[in-house]
């Protein structure tokens, strides 16, 4: 099914109900060498937040009979897809900047001095 994205939308679940629906968007695919994906072939993921501050992973498969869904994450979960999709550009939009703050203070970053003095 060919999907456009500013009219095709997911269903959100929340404890088995579903609590939104949002756009669909495959933003934490990778590509693999030969296919864009996230999960396996034909399997995509992606990432979006409610309006209320929740975040929300978006599952997407190419393969016939399976549904695309979405569910709700917390912060800290939701900086993991980020990081394991290696998709930081996502954390310099508006929409995620809660989670770049997030990263910023759970993450040590390299100090730039150190590089330097080792390499003394």
């Amino acid at each position: 099914m060919a999907r456009d994205a500013k009219q095709y939308r997911v269903n959100v679940y929340e404890d088995g109900e579903v609590i939104a629906r949002v756009r669909y968007n495959q933003n934490l695919d990778y590509w693999d060498g030969r296919n864009w994906q996230n999960g396996g072939v034909g399997r995509h993921k992606g990432i979006t937040k409610l309006k209320d501050g929740r975040y929300v992973i978006i599952i997407g498969s190419d393969w016939q009979g399976e549904r695309d869904y979405a569910y709700i994450v917390d912060a800290d979960e939701a900086l993991q897809e980020i990081l394991k999709a290696q998709r930081l550009e996502l954390l310099d939009t508006k929409k995620f900047a809660g989670l770049k703050k997030l990263y910023e203070e759970k993450y040590l970053l390299e100090d730039d001095d150190d590089l330097e003095e080792e390499s003394e």
